[in-house]
């Protein structure tokens, strides 16, 4: 039999331990390693117990879900960390800063009567995604293992390229802020990011962005000019498309579904790119659930451009990078602080952007 998911829930509140510990309880799949009113409790209960997914509430009594959560996520089972707040608006800076700590994703606490069988099934395959690798581990007994994807006679070397373009989902934000703070000044290439996240907390995300890396970071409108040495970051409610206008790029936003169903998605970031800069952009997918960016990743790669994709073992999940990785189009399968410093390499060769 497969390696049941271990959850630990800590939540103040014990109706909500008691609906969620009910929720877990309906999938064979999953197993209640235990539950704590307090974080403090939490800690000490996953010394003894531990678990592979801890759903985390923030606003605690004494110790709080944000400042227990460094001691989480080193217990002995090195658990990922799903953040189930009722903080929304005035609790993004909150869940922003647990998310770039490591914390791997977010789930909004509904009103009550909100938790139906939507929620139910959201709660679980977040569950589930995030276990995957403690599941993984086990079967093969010696932890995850990654097989060599890298496209057939290729290396991190490219051509000159005109922008980066980042894609990411869950587990992408700490990956994300690994991998700009690893960019010193000398690399000036414009930076575009999609990350999959609710639509309120897009501006705390930008401002935490610029904070990374040190430089100026905003959100797409239409039209808006892509610049060197700045970071535009796509909106929530819509795909950030890239068009040429005379000698200049600019963006566009969409909101047309994409395949992948998500918004804003990567897809059409990547793909965009790969008509407008006739393939001279290196697209980079970091940690996440599902396989958006695949077919954009396919396009630019048929233009002439270039993926790199985050390796399986620093990924929280490796279903967006794992799915460009594994149909050979990832020049470059890494930690996010590695394709950091590749890019960093090729901003210091002068020949390889004049190419």
């Amino acid at each position: 039999m497969a390696k049941a998911i271990r959850v630990m829930i800590v939540d103040d509140s014990l109706t909500v331990r008691t609906v969620f510990k009910r929720m877990v309880e309906s999938d064979p799949a999953l197993i209640v390693a235990g539950t704590a009113s307090s974080a403090e409790r939490a800690i000490a209960q996953l010394a003894a117990e531990p678990a592979d997914v801890v759903l985390l509430d923030l606003e605690m009594p004494g110790m709080g879900g944000l400042d227990a959560l460094p001691a989480i996520l080193a217990t002995t089972a090195s658990p990922q960390v799903l953040v189930v707040s009722s903080l929304t608006v005035d609790g993004a800076e909150h869940t922003m800063a647990a998310l770039q700590m490591g914390a791997a994703d977010t789930l909004l606490k509904p009103r009550p009567g909100g938790f139906n069988e939507d929620y139910r099934a959201q709660l679980l395959g977040k569950i589930r995604a995030l276990g995957a690798r403690s599941v993984e581990a086990a079967a093969k007994g010696t932890g995850p293992t990654e097989r060599s994807f890298v496209r057939p006679a290729s290396s991190p070397r490219m051509r000159r390229m005109d922008v980066i373009a980042i894609g990411a989902s869950t587990g992408g934000i700490h990956a994300m802020g690994l991998l700009l703070r690893s960019l010193r000044s000398e690399c000036d290439w414009p930076i575009l990011i999609t990350q999959h996240l609710p639509a309120s907390f897009i501006p705390v995300f930008a401002r935490q962005v610029e904070s990374a890396c040190g430089r100026p970071a905003d959100i797409a409108e239409d039209g808006t000019a892509i610049r060197a040495g700045r970071i535009l970051v796509a909106p929530g409610h819509g795909h950030m498309l890239v068009r040429r206008t005379g000698d200049r790029l600019v963006t566009r936003i969409c909101s047309e579904p994409s395949a992948s169903g998500c918004l804003p998605s990567v897809d059409p970031m990547l793909s965009s790119l790969a008509a407008a800069c006739e393939g001279r952009a290196l697209g980079v997918i970091l940690s996440g659930m599902g396989r958006d960016g695949l077919e954009g990743a396919r396009e630019l790669v048929a233009a002439g451009g270039t993926i790199y994709a985050q390796d399986a073992t620093s990924s929280a999940v490796w279903g967006m990078p794992g799915a460009v990785a594994k149909a050979g189009l990832a020049s470059l399968i890494a930690t996010p602080e590695q394709i950091g410093e590749a890019i960093m390499a090729q901003a210091s060769a002068p020949l390889l952007r004049q190419g």
